[in-house]
């Protein structure tokens, strides 16, 4: 988690003073790796396990093979699979409830970020008490947490490599972001096999998620050498991998280079933070149910033309062009190609968004706390021009 800044440099440029604490999860990787889970669990201390996950995960048979491990590891344990999309406070309240009855010394999370962040969550409460609104912030939970394992099913979020927890205010849906150093995962197994059964369509968002989160870490305004350094492997393993992804049977390789890269970029947001384009898209999923991939996808490539006014130099580290030519334009065009290949919605307007909303939509953006690590400060006023960009086709536009 990076710290505040001692001193604040003009806009574009990154602040004058950084620190960071690297807290690295010891990671185990491979096909089949998911076979491990009982051993370490052992390894951790771990004799009574709560093991979160969710009915699509159980269906595909990931569940069962989690809990055959734990099995035959001697490891007791209790199944809470009740997590939905963007978990509430209700959902973290719920595998609560079921941790309490095992009281359990070692959590385990299988799934995307929402199962990461559920298991986050009741690792808060049960070890910390109170309300999932109490950790809203950073640093908050005074007393010591559980161990953990995470086992990302998706390559996306990048949740395993992060201390935060993201949960959905019951009441207005408002995504309230509770980290601590104490709650990221002490193990972390990439099994390229789990995202055999992701459907094409969920790989998809999940994956332009990815790409959008070491786009955006790249060039955050609390970016520094070692986020830059996991933001550009993250790009570069990413950037790669996405297009055989979306293909038929890409195999193990893109699987892994695509688990890798979410995990990096992960990282890149736990030492950088995030920018504009997470501020513009947490309003669309909260007001409208946009999916979370594809509501960044969205706003992305023009938060990128909005801020290649100061990022030029930024961007050439991503992209290769040609003495002259714009290396944000071209980071957009690429952005938008994969989002075209990934076959995700291109305007607000496919996704259900009419102009009338715009206005409100840009004032939630501006209250988002990851607009403020965005290289170019956006007035409301600006936000909501962002938006009218990404409405409608660019023939429309033009």
């Amino acid at each position: 988690m990076t710290s505040p800044r001692r001193a604040e440099a003009p806009p574009g440029e990154p602040d004058a003073a950084w620190r960071v604490s690297l807290r690295a999860a010891e990671i185990e990787a491979g096909p089949g790796s998911l076979s491990r889970l009982g051993d370490l669990a052992v390894e951790l201390g771990g004799r009574r396990v709560l093991l979160v996950s969710d009915p699509g995960l159980e269906a595909a048979g990931h569940v069962a093979r989690a809990c055959d491990s734990l099995v035959h590891a001697g490891v007791q344990f209790e199944l809470f699979v009740g997590v939905e999309e963007n978990p509430t406070e209700a959902c973290v309240e719920r595998g609560l409830a079921a941790a309490r009855r095992l009281e359990p010394d070692l959590l385990v999370a299988l799934g995307g970020g929402s199962v990461m962040d559920a298991t986050k969550g009741v690792n808060f409460l049960l070890t910390n008490g109170g309300r999932m609104e109490d950790y809203w912030g950073f640093g908050k939970a005074k007393r010591p947490m559980l161990p953990s394992i995470g086992v990302p099913c998706t390559a996306g979020t990048g949740s395993e490599a992060q201390s935060f927890a993201l949960i959905s205010r019951n009441v207005d849906h408002v995504k309230m972001a509770c980290g601590d150093a104490k709650a990221r995962f002490t193990r972390v197994l990439l099994d390229p096999e789990v995202l055999e059964t992701v459907p094409r369509d969920v790989a998809a968002i999940t994956g332009m998620d990815a790409l959008s989160h070491a786009v955006e870490s790249f060039a955050t305004r609390t970016r520094h050498p070692i986020s830059t350094a996991f933001a550009a492997a993250a790009w570069r393993l990413l950037d790669a991998a996405f297009p055989p992804l979306m293909r038929s049977n890409p195999g193990h390789d893109a699987r892994e280079q695509m688990l890798a890269g979410a995990y990096l970029a992960g990282a890149a947001i736990e030492t950088s933070m995030l920018g504009l384009a997470h501020a513009l898209a947490n309003p669309l999923t909260a007001r409208h149910g946009v999916t979370h991939g594809i509501a960044v996808g969205l706003v992305l490539p023009n938060v990128v033309r909005f801020n290649g006014e100061l990022c030029e130099p930024i961007y050439r580290q991503l992209v290769s062009v040609s003495p002259g030519e714009s290396a944000a334009e071209a980071l957009a065009l690429r952005l938008e190609e994969l989002r075209a290949l990934a076959g995700l919605p291109e305007t607000l307007e496919a996704a259900g968004v009419a102009e009338a909303e715009i206005d409100a939509l840009a004032t939630a953006a501006a209250a988002q706390w990851t607009a403020a690590h965005n290289p170019r400060p956006a007035e409301p006023a600006q936000l909501s021009e962002l938006y009218r960009r990404s409405l409608e086709a660019k023939e429309a536009i033009a």
